[in-house]
């Protein structure tokens, strides 16, 4: 649930930044006749997310047993590539991203009303569709049996939107860059999860080999109906009789993905703080003053 949650609250963020900063250009630069085209092109997104993911779930419903483990299989290792590129296209690109949207948006504005919903569409929909791949890859993962993992991504993506709202209105302020850099190297952590599973799944559908060859097996030690195992099995996907394979592959993308995320790239002195809607810079969170 809390690996979700995170999926949630870090993907959810990343919208509402975007929507919270193309709405606060709007207002400041006296444009609210602007406003509809953009909440339009917000819906959309929301919409094709949602319409993706629940074709993801329902269509993988009407297939055979090999056939659902191959898709399950390739799409968690598609989903994991697309995250891991997101985390770090984010931490290289968020001190820029107020004036990169800015000038889409004043492009937008001189092109008409079609332009400006094409603009928050596209702003939108492609965090909405990493969402919802990485969300189900996730899910599919952790194939428990209980909605925990759906209420886990429901509670971070409300939680977002909350802070959005909040960072709009002027009373949090937030060190984005430090805030992506950690949740980013722990969705790594998940991800390296996702991607082991992944594999399994290919494993199971006999699309690779290596199925009976296991690393370990400590299903005695950490049951996996046991609480513990439950939460493992939640935050890191953790399974405690991995193949061969599993082990070998969450190695080669955990440890050197993770070493070169974390590793300094001139986010010192606060050269990573992202600027805010309202402000000219990020600071940690606080409440306004009376």
């Amino acid at each position: 649930m809390f690996s979700n949650y995170l999926i949630g609250l870090r993907e959810g963020l990343e919208a509402s930044l975007v929507v919270c900063i193309l709405i606060a250009y709007l207002v400041k630069t006296g444009r609210r006749d602007a406003l509809k085209p953009i909440w339009i092109g917000i819906g959309i997104a929301i919409a094709l997310a949602m319409g993706f993911g629940c074709a993801l779930e329902f269509g993988s419903q009407e297939l055979t047993f090999e056939a659902q483990e191959a898709l399950g299989g390739s799409l968690s290792i598609v989903a994991v590539g697309l995250v891991t590129w997101m985390v770090f296209w984010m931490r290289r690109t968020a001190r820029h991203l107020r004036s990169e949207l800015h000038g889409r948006l004043d492009a937008a504005l001189a092109m008409g009303t079609g332009a400006l919903v094409a603009t928050a569409f596209l702003a939108v929909g492609r965090e909405g569709l990493e969402t919802a791949l990485f969300v189900w890859a996730s899910v599919h993962a952790a194939s428990d049996g209980t909605p925990r993992p759906l209420i886990g991504v429901a509670l971070g993506l409300a939680t977002a939107v909350l802070l959005g709202w909040l960072f709009y209105r002027g009373a949090l302020r937030i060190n984005l860059a430090k805030f992506f850099t950690w949740t980013g190297g722990m969705l790594v952590v998940v991800a390296a999860g996702v991607l082991a599973y992944g594999f399994h799944d290919l494993q199971e559908a006999d699309w690779l080999p290596g199925l009976t060859h296991l690393a370990f097996d400590i299903s005695d030690t950490i049951p996996p109906d046991s609480w513990y195992g439950t939460l493992l099995k939640g935050v890191f996907n953790f399974q405690p009789d991995p193949t061969v394979l599993q082990i070998t592959v969450w190695l080669l993308y955990l440890v050197p993905t993770l070493a070169i995320f974390l590793a300094p790239v001139g986010f010192a002195s606060g050269k990573g703080k992202v600027k805010g809607p309202d402000e000219q810079g990020t600071q940690p969170a606080q409440a306004p003053q009376a």
